[in-house]
């Protein structure tokens, strides 16, 4: 079992800037891959990036790259989204997700799930 928890959403300006934090519980972090997702109302919910269980490997969707980066330290369980450039197309709530082994763009495939952080980015 796995709980991650998400912190680090907020209000801000478009341009701006702001880092997500998921901590994860456990012993055995670096057996997951780790996606951050995002969700806004009325949408399904779409990756937004994956990082591979040692950090070699990252993915982005096409809307936040360049803007966007993950990364992980494995030694804290815990997995960032520094997130710059913000746009108000970006304002949803942010989630985390692992999955045992492997990564990926598809949702239905993560194991275990944060309870999101609401990103908001007013113009």
């Amino acid at each position: 079992q796995v709980q991650l928890v998400e912190s680090g959403g907020g209000l801000v300006q478009a341009g701006g800037s702001l880092r997500l934090s998921c901590a994860a519980s456990g012993r055995t972090f670096s057996s997951y891959g780790m996606g951050w997702f995002r969700q806004a109302p009325g949408a399904e919910r779409n990756v937004v990036a994956f990082i591979s269980r040692n950090g070699g490997s990252t993915f982005y969707a096409d809307s936040v790259k360049g803007r966007f980066a993950i990364s992980r330290d494995n030694a804290k369980n815990t997995v960032y989204l520094q997130m710059n450039s913000l746009k108000p197309e970006d304002t949803a709530v942010y989630y985390c997700a692992a999955r045992l082994f492997a990564t990926g763009t598809n949702a239905r495939e993560y194991n275990y799930w944060g309870q999101g952080t609401q990103v908001t980015v007013s113009s």
